[in-house]
């Protein structure tokens, strides 16, 4: 039986990186596209409970959800289109920009395969990482996104998903034309340099607004990691595990430590 794929994302479904995302993966499965109506960018991992949500079908197997989250998606599709078989992957994608680092928090498009590895089904988030202010998409477009996605969720029908469960893969695709990417690189999430890019307007009746911009793509160093900031700038495609367990871990022994002389 063909596999299945569901794909969704955080830029809507008219969304360039996401046609061609499914263009990329039609001919290894069965893709059903639930995608948002509208941009959902920086959404994070969120459901919408205060309205009713609407599928509305706009060819085979494409559905938009209005005014709904990628999240909504995801949850949404099982409910209604996967009712008796599960998808066996989800791929949230291809975004139009990268979500490293820190911005996985932020991001629709990763928290959509969170969404997915919640309800036990295998996930990846593709992203786009531009440069130049967009013009490396316009020249380079998506056909090395396409084709690394391909191969990777080929390697997943033919072997296996290589990670357990609640845990997915975060795939970052370089801005470079395909003959100079340098292959795949596994990373670890890096830690973003942030500022605070907030621009104040006044409407023409004098009131005041703001507008959140995006700060610039920089980041920490971190000697002796391979972070998926520096496999991208290195040429390289970076996958990171991701899990969904938020524990620091390693400060538990420490946060008892100071539980006991500090609260008892």
């Amino acid at each position: 039986m063909k596999p299945t794929i569901l794909i969704t994302n955080d830029d809507g479904f008219e969304s360039e990186g996401l046609h061609a995302l499914k263009s990329a993966l039609d001919p290894l499965a069965e893709v059903i596209v639930v995608a948002p109506s509208d941009e959902k960018s920086a959404c994070g991992h969120s459901l919408t409970l205060t309205r009713p949500l609407h599928f509305v079908q706009t060819a085979h197997n494409f559905y938009k959800l209005e005014d709904g989250t990628p999240s909504d998606c995801v949850f949404l599709a099982l409910n209604k289109l996967f009712k008796e078989r599960k998808p066996d992957l989800v791929v949230s994608g291809i975004n139009i920009g990268s979500n490293m680092g820190e911005d996985i928090t932020y991001s629709g498009t990763v928290a959509a395969a969170m969404e997915a590895v919640l309800q036990g089904i295998p996930a990846v988030a593709v992203s786009q990482v531009y440069a130049e202010a967009g013009k490396s998409i316009e020249t380079f477009g998506y056909t090395l996104a396409q084709k690394m996605t391909a191969k990777l969720v080929e390697a997943i029908f033919t072997r296996t998903f290589p990670l357990p469960p609640r845990k997915l893969l975060n795939v970052n695709i370089p801005p470079l034309d395909e003959s100079a990417c340098k292959g795949f690189k596994v990373t670890r999430a890096g830690n973003r340099l942030y500022a605070h890019n907030a621009e104040v307007h006044y409407n023409p009746r004098g009131k005041e607004y703001y507008w959140i911009g995006l700060p610039e793509l920089g980041w920490m160093d971190t000697p002796g990691h391979t972070t998926d900031f520096e496999a991208i700038n290195d040429g390289y495609v970076s996958v990171t595990p991701i899990q969904l367990d938020m524990t620091a871990h390693d400060e538990i022994a420490s946060l008892q430590r100071w539980i006991r002389t500090s609260l008892t």
